[in-house]
């Protein structure tokens, strides 16, 4: 083999040898690390709208849920005030006629009286008296109203107010009514005038 065979040999050797050189990525063309980073980033960018839809549908779902329960809580409250306005206009009421009829009764014992100390029952002044009062009672009964006249009952300082005393009679317990000086007077349950009345001793 000549020098020169020898050398074009060598030089075939040495360049088999040499590693090839990298291509490098064209500007803008991603490596291929950089491939798998921007698929991943396409990967998240895209399933990212469902996660937000999800986000979206579960926070208006809560929403809907606090405005509905705002709803309710405003409807019962709505609910007892209107029940709560329906029982004091209720309760006026009944104070309302409560205090008319506690302004009647003076009358309605001034009329009493002009009957008990009527000379006769059949005087004319007496009958129209009578017609009077009558109509008064019938009135009053109307609107619920009763008289009570405790005469020989035991007292009860809830329904009765005692004037004065007198010693007992015989058979007659201490403690008891002996004379009523004015009728007591109940609107449904409550007391609108407790009967003044004499008590035994």
């Amino acid at each position: 083999m000549s020098i020169h065979e020898q050398q074009r040999q060598d030089e075939r050797e040495r360049l088999n040898d040499e590693p090839l050189p990298t291509q490098q990525p064209e500007e803008g063309e991603p490596a291929g690390a950089d491939d798998e980073s921007a698929e991943q980033e396409l990967e998240e960018a895209t399933e990212r709208p469902v996660d937000e839809g999800g986000d979206d549908l579960t926070r208006a779902q809560r929403e809907r849920d606090e405005y509905l329960s705002l709803a309710q809580r405003t409807q019962a409250d709505f609910e007892n005030y209107r029940k709560r306005a329906a029982k004091e206009a209720a309760g006026a009421g009944e104070r309302a006629k409560a205090g008319l009829v506690r302004e009647l009764l003076p009358v309605l014992d001034n009329l009493e009286r002009a009957l008990a100390s009527a000379n006769s029952p059949d005087d004319v002044v007496a009958q129209g008296v009578k017609l009077v009062h009558a109509d008064l009672v019938g009135v009053l009964q109307r609107a619920g109203v009763e008289a009570f006249d405790p005469a020989g009952e035991a007292f009860d300082p809830t329904v009765h107010e005692a004037l004065t005393t007198r010693p007992a009679e015989d058979g007659v317990h201490p403690g008891t009514v002996l004379d009523v000086v004015e009728k007591g007077y109940r609107l449904n349950d409550t007391v609108l005038r407790p009967a003044r009345v004499v008590v035994s001793a």
